[in-house]
């Protein structure tokens, strides 16, 4: 009998044990997370009883809550909503939040951990609750500068300081106006959200760093020019061979450099040259000395095959684990199964703009809460170190000859050294190319650097070129930073 008191005591207190550390993990380590997660309908709901704290640019609100004559007190609005609605995303009465307030949903309520104090205090008090305020990284001036840049084309702009990471500039088009999904006629909503879903080129996704992504095509010359350099085995002069076609090696597939013809004069053709005309071919011979490992190494040195929070979540861009001799060949010029958002080539320019080392991007400048006390402050935080000082030295060279006597010759800023790099990326058979551009400014001390992606071909399908339309977009960017 004593043994069987044993047993079911044993079992009892080992239950005890399990519960004690779910509710613990529950109610303490994993809380915020609860709180934030879009699909907590219960936060979602008690939320609309507190005023909802701001989201600021420049210290002027683009969403804050607004009291109404209802059930639910107040009503999210969102000023310039299209503009903005990429980085504040939205918030629903029964489809969740995306963007800035769901990332920062239990600041914004006033529910977080850090805001335990400002909770009690209020109850004690007999203060309304109400949410913390929270400052962005964008600048108004240049979020505009790309928003017009980008005009009608399918695509995205994103910019970032090198030295510190802070995103100034995030814009995604096709948009959407998130005023139409924060009104508290449910049936209102979900038409609209269902609309919006069923939209063929999806509205809601923030194409610089989400979605399904897009081959990065010459832009990622920069990647494989920079894992070449960091060998030590090449130099921006190393030559290759210089035909006007190869053929890919166990198949019957040519490639070609863009204008069919050699990268320059003369039987060969150096890393320097194939970077400024922007060549396939000597990029694709220089992938197969290299190997798909270096490739990929250099590559996840520089953010690839991770997903990176700003503090939104983005879609991790990828350089495939895995691939043949002729897929690294094809990969070397931004093809094959490569895939990169905005924010990754961003972050690529920004190594290189920033001796080598990558800053984490970030779109928080603070948190404030409601008795303006700072809950959290930006502080610049380095992510990596990519290359080293002297690669980084190198290809901003090359980047510069590719802007002052090369193929991104439409990035041209008077005055001004650019560096840039374009990309025009097939996506098979008769669909439009990508059109890509990235780089910074000013090349000797950059303020910023700038990634810029359009797709459908620019609305030109397969006759639209990086160098004519996202060159273009790019530079307007650089200028309206430079001219502030």
């Amino acid at each position: 009998m004593n043994k069987e008191l044993k047993r079911v005591s044993t079992v009892v207190l080992l239950m005890f044990i399990s519960l004690f550390l779910s509710t613990t993990i529950i109610q303490v380590v994993t809380a915020d997370n609860l709180k934030s997660d879009g699909r907590n309908a219960r936060t979602l709901y008690a939320s609309y009883s507190a005023e909802r704290g701001p989201i600021l640019v420049d210290g002027e609100p683009i969403a804050y809550s607004q009291p109404v004559d209802d059930d639910y007190k107040f009503q999210r609005v969102y000023t310039n909503g299209p503009l903005y609605a990429p980085v504040t995303g939205y918030l629903t009465l029964n489809q969740g939040n995306t963007g800035i307030e769901s990332a920062l949903n239990s600041y914004l309520t006033g529910t977080s951990n850090d805001q335990f104090f400002d909770q009690v205090n209020a109850i004690l008090t007999g203060q309304n609750p109400k949410g913390a305020s929270v400052e962005l990284t964008i600048d108004p001036v240049v979020q505009q500068a790309a928003w017009d840049a980008l005009g009608d084309y399918q695509g995205a702009v994103i910019a970032i300081r090198p030295k510190t990471g802070e995103i100034i500039a995030m814009v995604s088009k096709p948009t959407f106006d998130p005023n139409g999904l924060a009104v508290h006629d449910t049936d209102q909503v979900i038409a609209l959200y269902n609309q919006l879903l069923d939209d063929p080129l999806d509205p809601l996704i923030n194409r610089t760093l989400a979605g399904a992504l897009d081959p990065p095509g010459s832009t990622f010359k920069l990647v494989v020019a920079s894992a070449a350099l960091e060998s030590g085995k090449y130099t921006p002069e190393s030559a290759f061979p210089n035909p006007a076609t190869l053929t890919l090696p166990e198949t019957s597939f040519d490639i070609s450099n863009s204008d069919e013809g050699t990268c320059g004069p003369g039987e060969t053709a150096t890393i320097a040259t194939a970077i400024r005309l922007s060549c396939n071919i000597p990029m694709a011979e220089l992938g197969a000395e290299l190997g798909y490992r270096a490739i990929l190494d250099q590559a996840n040195r520089f953010g690839f095959n991770e997903s990176i929070d700003v503090p939104l979540t983005s879609t991790e861009s990828v350089y495939p684990r895995v691939l043949d001799a002729p897929q690294t060949m094809l990969s070397a010029f931004g093809q094959s199964d490569v895939r990169a958002s905005p924010l990754q080539m961003a972050m690529v320019s920004m190594a290189i703009a920033n001796g080598g080392t990558i800053m984490k991007p970030n779109l928080v400048e603070s948190v404030v809460s409601s008795n303006l006390t700072t809950i959290q402050s930006f502080q610049p935080e380095v992510y990596r170190q990519a290359i080293s000082r002297e690669t980084a030295a190198s290809m901003t060279q090359m980047m510069v000859a590719a802007v002052a006597n090369g193929a991104a010759s439409n990035a041209t800023i008077d005055g001004v050294d650019v560096a840039g790099k374009t990309g025009t990326a097939q996506n098979g058979g008769d669909n439009p190319y990508t059109l890509w551009f990235t780089g910074f400014a000013p090349a000797s001390d950059p303020e910023v650097v700038v990634a810029v992606v359009v797709q459908n071909g620019g609305g030109l399908g397969q006759d639209g070129t990086s160098s004519g339309i996202s060159a273009p977009i790019g530079r307007q960017v650089l200028e309206a930073v430079l001219g502030r």
